[in-house]
């Protein structure tokens, strides 16, 4: 009987790919179903037979807590402040840009009470 394995939709593509070939490279068949044209179907990687959902799962399992661990050991984001002090002119640039760009988005809708 076949099993849901592993979900794809919000995954970032290069999780997808490695999560396909580490259960390649495990000797694991499975196969991969598409969301389809408007968005109904659930994108996954399904195994058509149970048997090996454990040392499936423990494979995946493993993986994404590398993954995890990778993406935590990487640089801080920086807060909007930071950059700020760092480079005032910059982000005062950036601000007047949004703020134009706010401005004309919004000034045909300001005169239409007159």
């Amino acid at each position: 009987m076949r099993k849901l394995l592993f979900h794809l939709r919000g995954v970032p593509d290069d999780e997808a790919d490695d999560v396909r070939d580490l259960l390649r490279e495990a000797g694991i068949e499975f196969y991969e179903t598409q969301a389809g044209r408007w968005n109904l179907s659930v994108p996954a990687l399904w195994l058509p037979d149970a048997s090996q959902l454990v040392e499936a799962r423990t494979l995946i399992d493993a993986y994404q807590r590398e993954r995890y661990e990778r993406a935590q050991s990487g640089p801080p984001t920086r807060s909007w402040l930071a950059n700020l002090l760092d480079s005032p002119a910059r982000v005062i640039v950036y601000l007047c840009v949004i703020v134009g760009v706010l401005y004309l988005s919004t000034m045909p809708f300001i005169g239409l009470g007159d």
